[in-house]
C-alpha cells in the first residue's frame, strides 16, 4: 500500500513539474517605454518573425483588420492627452489596430484593450482616433515585427511600425509647452535658484520671452552669489 501511494505521489510530482516547463514564445512579447517631452508613452506588443514567409498581402491580408502584431492586441498608453492627426486622444491606454493596403494603412486607436487579437464585434464608438499612414518601402528586411517611438522632439514624436520590407509612421504631439509653462508659473510662486535657471533655459531654447529668461537667470545668479554655479553664469 505504501509503495502504491509513493508511486502515485511521484507521478503527481512529475505532472506538476511538467506543467512548469517553459518554452520560447513563437512571437516574444515586448515592452517599450519612452519619455516624449514631459509625457510618458508605453507600448506592449508581440513580435512575430518573417521566417521566410511573404507577410503583407498574404500572411497579413490587405483590406482586413489586423491586430498589429501577434497574440493579444497591441497596446499603447499615454500619461497625458495627446493629439494624433489633429484629433485629441485622452490620457490612457488604447489597442492599436490597422487595416493595411499596398500604399496606405488605416490606423485605429481603440478604447477596448482586452481583446485577444481583433474584437469579435467591432464597435465604431470605441474608436478614439483614426488616421491614415503612407507605406514606405524599406531597402533592408526587418525580420522581427517592430514598433518604436522615433523622431523625438520636445513636443512630438512618431510611432513607427516596421516589418518585412514595409514601414509606416504615425506622428503625434504632446502638451510639453503647456505643461512646462504651468510648472514654471507654479514654481514662480516660491521659486528656488534651480527653478529660475530651468525656466530661463526653457524660455531661451524655445524662443519665448527673452526678457523673462534674462530676469530669471539674473535671479538664479543672485541667489547663489555666495556659492556661484558656473553653469548659471554661463547661461
Amino acid at each position: 500500500m505504501k509503495k502504491l501511494l509513493l508511486s502515485i505521489f511521484c507521478l503527481g510530482t512529475i505532472g506538476v513539474s511538467n506543467a512548469q516547463i517553459q518554452t520560447p514564445q513563437a512571437s516574444p512579447s515586448a515592452k517599450v517605454e519612452q519619455k516624449v517631452g514631459l509625457t510618458d508613452v508605453a507600448l506592449e506588443y508581440s513580435r512575430p518573425g518573417v521566417k521566410g514567409r511573404k507577410v503583407f498581402g498574404e500572411l497579413v491580408p490587405f483590406g482586413k483588420l489586423w491586430r498589429t502584431g501577434a497574440n493579444a492586441n497591441t497596446k499603447i498608453t499615454f500619461s497625458d492627452d495627446v493629439k494624433i492627426a489633429g484629433q485629441e486622444l485622452k490620457a490612457g491606454s488604447y489597442a492599436v489596430y490597422t487595416n493595411p493596403s499596398a500604399t496606405t494603412w488605416e490606423v485605429y486607436f481603440y478604447n477596448d484593450t482586452k481583446n485577444w487579437g481583433t474584437p469579435q464585434k467591432w464597435d465604431d464608438t470605441k474608436v478614439a482616433a483614426k488616421t491614415t499612414a503612407k507605406v514606405t518601402s524599406l531597402r533592408s528586411n526587418i525580420e522581427s515585427f517592430t514598433i518604436s517611438i522615433d523622431n523625438l522632439k520636445n513636443d512630438s514624436a512618431v510611432i513607427t511600425i516596421a516589418w518585412e520590407n514595409t514601414s509606416v509612421a504615425v506622428p503625434f504631439s504632446v502638451p510639453t509647452g503647456k505643461k512646462t509653462v504651468a510648472n514654471i508659473e507654479k514654481a514662480m510662486k516660491g521659486p528656488s535658484a534651480g527653478d529660475y535657471f530651468s525656466a530661463a533655459r526653457y524660455y531661451l531654447e524655445e524662443g519665448k520671452s527673452i526678457t523673462d529668461a534674462k530676469t530669471w537667470i539674473d535671479k538664479a545668479v543672485d541667489i547663489t552669489k555666495d556659492k556661484p554655479r558656473f553653469w548659471y553664469l554661463r547661461q
